[in-house]
């Protein structure tokens, strides 16, 4: 049997482009003909990603299994943390809830348990795949955590792979990041580190040279590339964290407004990443009114507290003025898993399922109720869609703890083999459904953007960009950028040169 080799990708910090690397180097060993695999021990997320067999991992993992050429399971992302609320969050075992705990109790109590089921699914993991691509979390620096990590060197030992340390240049002092990350691990975890990648880099390499040759005389650690900055790079993301990332995007004026409401506890945000490549598409994040405005369509994405995001929005007087835009007619409302939840007549939660907050009014748009149930569904599906006269195939992905009821649904959106889902009413503008990927779907995309285009007296546009297409073109885009800037041959050798060593934890 082979033996399978590991390649771990830790970080300075969160948001340094871990992901992105990982998903790269699936992609170029699945290029070179090795069975491939992602693996991220612990995942903290409010974007995941449903399986083929219906359980959830993060959606990074998912992404770099596609990378990689091969359907996601749980064993590529075996412990999921699913923040709830402040210092609470769902965790989720292998692809299921296992359940809410706060942040002490989990590190006090999930400690061995953790480390079982870590150690299990690597080992199938191992026992199927050529290549195990390994991420980390965060830092490996954080020294008031690392007596009971479960992400970065612990996983790393236990899987006996060396480590690739990734810094970001855009956030300012990659070196002293470096440096002190380095400084910072115990003796043997700085051993197995066998280089460093500087990630979005842009501008002259010639400048920024002194410094890397002062870096690997200084640590002794080869620079084992310095990758640019890659525009445009459609790859679903997983963390709110780069959120910021989305405000401003497009500034410049487009025919078509589209606000999303940013509620605290968004979550499956990517949901709307394919309005960022339309060309007559202006997407804007908003979390106050006065941002609002007067969009062509407002979009209620997931969220992981429906509950209070739906507080929230009342709170801040956005719930009114949906509810105003609404009744003016010409502004197009669209709700998303909790987005569509909160579009309903009321939502109780009488078990505090997600929230203390027993129930409260909806925005009263979609004749429905909603309850909160411990039973979550996750499930991949497609079905039928009619809309503008037109019947089109649409795929998604369910992920949702309620389940809403109608007294009559008279305006059913999309009919699968054995019930109908969603709502969708024409005349008023307004669609509701649990699929999240809605918009990916290409076809129902183009007839809702031609559709507003029309009313407001504008010709359609008869070819849109198929994001399907562009994710994937986005998959080998950041491979070759990556496979030209890597020393692929010294990651090689020490992949190997670390199997000849005996494994321990």
């Amino acid at each position: 049997m082979h033996k399978s080799l590991p390649l771990m990708i830790q970080g300075t910090s969160s948001d340094a482009g871990k992901s992105a690397i990982a998903t790269a180097l699936c992609r170029i060993f699945a290029q070179d003909g090795y069975k491939t695999a992602p693996f991220k021990s612990q995942n903290m997320a409010l974007n995941s990603y449903v399986t083929l067999d219906g359980k959830e991992i993060g959606r990074a993992q998912g992404v770099q299994a596609e990378a990689a050429g091969i359907l996601a399971t749980t064993d590529m992302n075996p412990i999921l943390i699913k923040p709830t609320r402040d210092s609470e969050s769902q965790i989720v075992v292998n692809g299921e809830p296992y359940r809410n705990m706060k942040a002490l109790a989990y590190r006090k109590e999930f400690f061995d348990e953790g480390l079982r089921i870590i150690k299990e699914a690597y080992q199938r993991l191992a026992a199927s795949y050529e290549r195990i691509v390994i991420e980390g979390a965060g830092s490996p620096a954080e020294v008031n955590l690392n007596d009971r990590e479960l992400v970065n060197m612990r996983v790393a030992r236990l899987t006996n792979a060396p480590v690739i340390l990734v810094a970001d240049i855009e956030r300012g002092g990659v070196f002293a990041s470096l440096v002190g990350t380095l400084q910072l691990l115990e003796p043997q975890d700085r051993d197995r580190v066998i280089g460093v990648i500087i990630n979005r880099f842009r501008g002259d390499l010639t400048l920024l040279q002194p410094g890397l040759d002062w870096f690997e005389e200084y640590t002794g650690k080869p620079v084992l590339g310095v990758v640019p900055f890659i525009p445009d790079l459609w790859i679903d993301a997983e963390d709110s964290l780069i959120l910021h990332k989305y405000q401003g995007q497009r500034e410049t004026p487009r025919e078509i407004d589209i606000a999303v409401l940013r509620y605290p506890r968004i979550s499956n945000f990517t949901d709307v990443d394919p309005f960022f490549v339309e060309p007559d598409c202006r997407l804007r994040f908003v979390t106050r009114v006065e941002e609002l405005g007067e969009p062509d369509l407002i979009v209620l994405p997931g969220s992981k507290n429906t509950l209070e995001d739906l507080q929230f929005l009342r709170d801040t007087g956005l719930a009114s003025a949906v509810q105003q835009l609404h009744q003016r007619g010409g502004t197009y409302v669209v709700g998303l898993c909790g987005g569509y939840q909160m579009l309903g007549e009321s939502i109780h939660d009488p078990d505090g399922v997600e929230s203390p907050i027993k129930q409260l009014d909806g925005l009263g748009l979609i004749p429905m109720i909603t309850t909160m149930e411990q039973k979550k569904t996750t499930v991949l599906s497609c079905g039928e869609a009619e809309f503008a006269g037109e019947r089109v195939t649409v795929e998604g992905y369910e992920i949702h703890m309620g389940q809403s009821v109608y007294d009559k649904n008279d305006a059913p959106f999309i009919q699968m083999e054995e019930r109908v889902e969603g709502y969708c009413h024409e005349e008023r503008q307004l669609i509701g459904t649990y699929f999240h990927g809605l918009f990916h779907n290409d076809g129902l995309r183009t007839l809702l953007l031609n559709t507003i285009r029309e009313k407001k007296g504008l010709s359609p546009l008869a070819d849109r960009p198929s994001f399907v297409a562009l994710r994937e073109q986005g998959y080998n885009l950041l491979a070759e950028t990556v496979r030209s800037h890597l020393r692929l041959d010294v990651i090689e050798e020490q992949m190997r040169a670390y199997q000849e060593k005996e494994v321990g934890v």
